[in-house]
């Protein structure tokens, strides 16, 4: 077949799909249909739809077929998490704050302003933060269940620094990392920009299944798991002993690096021990402030293997040289004084409060979650467009995020992740109302 002519198909069903000729969630010819009809070999054929699809028109699914994508759907819904138009009941992103929040702020900061050691916040910071603030990390973890020494912990400018961080110290392009097949979106573009290769990991019940991962070891050169075994994103999850204990024994069998991603721990209450307390030879734990303070506090942490400190140490230098000294001296405030310890209570009780809003407006709908977790993950039916019912609370000012963020396998299930801790408990009654109405308007 003649390159134009295969060049004008693909422009014809870009057309028609643009035009709204195709609508969103119409079924397209399988590939042998197409062939036979326009009297394509089967390799053309196929090669017609995977460039649809690179363009972000079409979805295959396997063993449904080929599907025209909502080409209106905001980014924010689709394959990128980003931010949600002005305007929306954001159940897209997660930055729960609580009232008070503010005056705690211009409280820190007058007293920072008051305090004799101001004038070295304004000089550069040692890279993995000063001696004594690593030291207020390292007793704030013992809380987490995790004992390490000060100079174990670096300090960094949030949680994803401090996976990249660990990512460009530890891994090497075209390693294989193997991940949960729904997991959180800021590894996968960091997988992305370091050209790792993201196995996925399926799901066993309520946890990952490891007997998978080490079918996996044992056929591929793996080099490290990205777990989230305590309040997992986007399922909620939390792991059992038994779950973790088995994962340390497949990593130390086939010397496996665990990067253990702790962002929403502090939510779960009598969690069991941390992957790092129990593997600490080969384990990174990461985690920050974001949520358990609020977003715009860009102050996370890493607790590493003493062999590994200076690596990953090299790697702040290299790219932030060290972390803001203002936001560090103040959160190092926080966690001296209590306030953090108060204000994760406060937000596991305003999660647990907002999970029963969510029980209340989506009664009737079968959805994964934790009960003090600030996210829902809701499967859709099995004819129930993911994408369709995402553009159908857009225009309802309801911004949700459909599985495509999260997925690491070519199947990407039809299912929404409903973010809690974003807008106001009345706003959000609403919008997880509207959330019910339309997909029991899809599924009938």
């Amino acid at each position: 077949m003649a390159r134009s002519r295969y060049k004008l198909l693909v422009d014809a069903f870009a057309a028609d799909i643009r035009a709204g000729r195709l609508s969103p969630g119409t079924r397209l010819p399988t590939h042998r249909q197409l062939a036979a009809k326009e009297g394509l070999a089967l390799v053309t054929a196929t090669r017609v739809y995977a460039e649809l699809e690179a363009m972000g028109l079409v979805s295959g699914e396997a063993g449904r077929g080929t599907f025209v994508r909502e080409t209106s759907l905001h980014p924010g819904q689709g394959k990128d998490q980003r931010a949600t138009p002005a305007g929306m009941a954001d159940l897209n992103f997660n930055y729960p704050s609580l009232p008070g929040q503010a005056e705690l702020l211009r409280t820190a900061l007058r007293q920072l302003a008051s305090s004799g050691d101001l004038e070295a916040l304004l000089h550069y910071q040692p890279h993995g933060g000063r001696q004594h603030e690593r030291a207020t990390m390292a007793r704030h973890l013992r809380c987490r269940g995790l004992h390490v020494a000060a100079e174990q912990v670096l300090i960094m400018n949030g949680a994803q620094q401090g996976l990249a961080a660990t990512v460009m110290a530890l891994l090497k392009p075209g390693d294989v990392v193997a991940a949960d097949a729904l997991t959180y979106p800021g590894f996968k573009v960091l997988a992305d920009a370091h050209c790792l290769e993201l196995a996925p990991i399926p799901a066993a019940g309520r946890e990952p299944d490891l007997d998978a991962l080490e079918r996996l070891c044992k056929s591929r050169k793996v080099r490290a798991i990205y777990a989230m075994p305590t309040l997992h994103n986007p399922l909620g999850w939390v792991a059992s002993v038994q779950w973790r204990q088995q994962l340390v024994a497949i990593a130390r069998k086939y010397g496996l690096l665990i990067i253990e991603d702790a962002a929403y721990a502090f939510l779960a209450e009598d969690a069991p021990a941390p992957l790092a307390a129990l593997a600490p030879e080969t384990t990174v734990y990461v985690s920050g402030f974001s949520k358990s303070i609020a977003t715009g506090l860009r102050v996370g942490f890493v607790a590493a293997p003493a062999q590994w400190v200076s690596a990953i140490e090299r790697i702040v230098r290299a790219t932030t040289w060290n972390t803001p000294g203002v936001m560090t001296a103040i959160t190092c405030g926080w966690l001296d004084d209590g306030t953090v310890a108060r204000l994760e209570i406060e937000k596991r009780r305003d999660a647990a409060i907002r999970q029963t809003i969510a029980a209340d407006a989506l009664a009737g709908l079968a959805y994964i979650s934790h009960p003090s977790s600030y996210f829902v993950w809701l499967p859709l039916g099995e004819e129930v467009r993911a994408d369709q019912v995402a553009m159908a609370l857009m225009r309802e000012n309801v911004a949700v995020s459909t599985a495509e963020p999260f997925a690491t396998s070519a199947h990407v299930p039809h299912a929404i992740r409903l973010a809690l801790g974003s807008v106001k408990p009345d706003v959000l009654q609403q919008a997880l109302e509207k959330v019910k109405r339309v997909v029991d308007a899809y599924s009938y």
